[in-house]
C-alpha cells in the first residue's frame, strides 16, 4: 500500500517522543495534573483513558505549551514544552473536543484555509489529506451538511494537514455512532502504521482496548499505565463472574455483603461480581436462600471498564 503521505523523523528512536516528569498543573487550590510520570515511544497509540475532569485535556494543554505547569517538567519531540512551545506546535497536530470548523465552507475551503495558517499552499497535500480520511466524495459538501462522523474525520485532516510526527486527539469520537468510532479507530491505526506517535484521550473504556498501552487518571493523579493485557492480569487479580439472578437490585445487595466479593455492578441483564476465594455454588447457594431466582452463573473476563473501577475506588 502506498503511505499517503510522508513520515521524516527528526527523533533518534531510542528517545522518547514525549517524556514526563512530576508534571502539575494547579488553578487556585484545584490540582487539575498531579505529579503525573510517563513516556511515549515513536509510533505507539497510547490511550489516556479517565472521566470528564480528569485532567486529560489539561495534560495535553501543557504538552502542546499552551498551558505552562505549575511544578514538573516535559519534553515533546525532544524540544521543553516551557521554553520551546512553538518548536513543538509546528511538528506536533492537535485534534480538540470542539474544534472552530466553518459551517459556510466545504470540507476542502476549510482545509485549505487551515492549511495556509501552517503556511501549506500545496493543493496536491490538501487534497491527499482529504483522501486519507476518507473525505474525497465530500470536497464541496458544506461542512454544515456533514454527520458528526464526517465532520470529525475534517478536523482530523486539519489536524493532518502539516503532517506532524506527533498527534493529539481529544475524546475524538465523542458523539459519533458505534461504526463511524470504528471507521476512525482503522484510521488511527493507519497514521501509527506510517510512523506517527498518538496519543488520544477518550472515556469510552471499549475505545482503550485498541491501544498498545493505556494511562488510567482520575482526578488529576496517573494511576495506571500499562498495556490492556497487563492491566487487566495486575489489577484485576480476582475472578470475573457474570450471575443472571432476579430480581437484580436484591440480588446485588445480597452479593455484596458476601465474603470474598470485591464489587458487584449491574451489567445490562446480569450482575458482574469480582471475587476472590469464592465459587458459583457459595453464590448460588447464598441467592436461593434469599429467594432470589438464579439462571445461570458463568465465567467472565476483565475488562478495562474493571480496571479502572479498581483502581479508582
Amino acid at each position: 500500500m502506498d503511505r499517503p503521505y510522508k513520515f521524516i523523523t527528526e527523533q533518534k528512536m531510542n528517545q522518547p517522543v514525549i517524556s514526563v516528569q512530576n508534571l502539575t498543573r494547579r488553578f487556585g487550590d484545584f490540582i487539575a495534573v498531579d505529579h503525573i510520570n510517563f513516556d511515549v515511544k515513536q509510533g505507539e497509540i497510547v490511550g489516556y483513558l479517565g472521566p470528564n475532569g480528569s485532567g486529560k485535556t489539561t495534560t495535553i494543554r501543557m504538552l502542546l505549551g499552551l498551558l505552562l505547569p505549575s511544578d514538573g517538567k516535559a519534553t515533546v519531540l525532544g524540544y521543553d514544552i516551557a521554553t520551546q512551545s512553538e518548536e513543538i506546535r509546528v511538528r506536533a497536530g492537535y485534534m480538540s473536543q470542539k474544534f472552530a470548523i466553518y459551517d459556510d465552507l466545504t470540507t476542502l475551503e476549510n482545509l485549505t484555509f487551515y492549511a495556509g495558517v501552517y503556511g501549506i499552499h500545496d493543493k496536491e497535500r490538501i487534497t491527499q489529506t482529504l483522501n486519507l480520511v476518507g473525505l474525497h466524495q465530500h470536497y464541496h459538501t458544506l461542512t454544515k451538511s456533514l454527520s458528526t462522523g464526517w465532520r470529525q474525520r475534517l478536523s482530523l485532516a486539519i489536524a493532518l494537514v502539516h503532517e506532524p510526527k506527533l498527534l493529539f486527539l481529544d475524546e475524538p469520537t465523542s458523539g459519533v455512532d458505534p461504526t463511524a468510532r470504528r471507521a476512525f479507530w482503522d484510521l488511527i491505526y493507519q497514521l501509527a502504521e506510517n510512523g506517527v506517535t498518538i496519543l488520544v484521550t477518550t472515556h469510552y473504556m471499549d475505545e482503550a482496548e485498541y491501544c498498545e498501552r493505556v494511562a488510567v487518571m482520575r482526578d488529576g493523579k496517573l494511576l495506571a499505565m500499562d498495556t490492556p493485557t497487563n492491566l487487566k492480569q495486575n489489577i484485576i487479580t480476582g475472578d470475573v463472574w457474570e450471575v443472571y439472578a432476579h430480581p437484580l437490585e436484591q440480588g446485588l445487595d445480597i452479593l455484596n455483603q458476601m465474603d470474598g466479593v470485591e464489587r458487584v455492578g449491574l451489567a445490562g441483564d446480569h450482575l458482574r461480581v469480582i471475587s476472590k476465594n469464592t465459587n458459583k455454588e457459595a453464590m448460588q447457594k447464598l441467592l436461593s436462600n434469599q429467594n432470589i431466582t438464579v439462571e445461570r452463573i458463568e465465567r467472565g473476563e476483565a475488562t478495562l471498564e474493571d480496571v479502572f473501577l479498581s483502581l479508582a475506588r
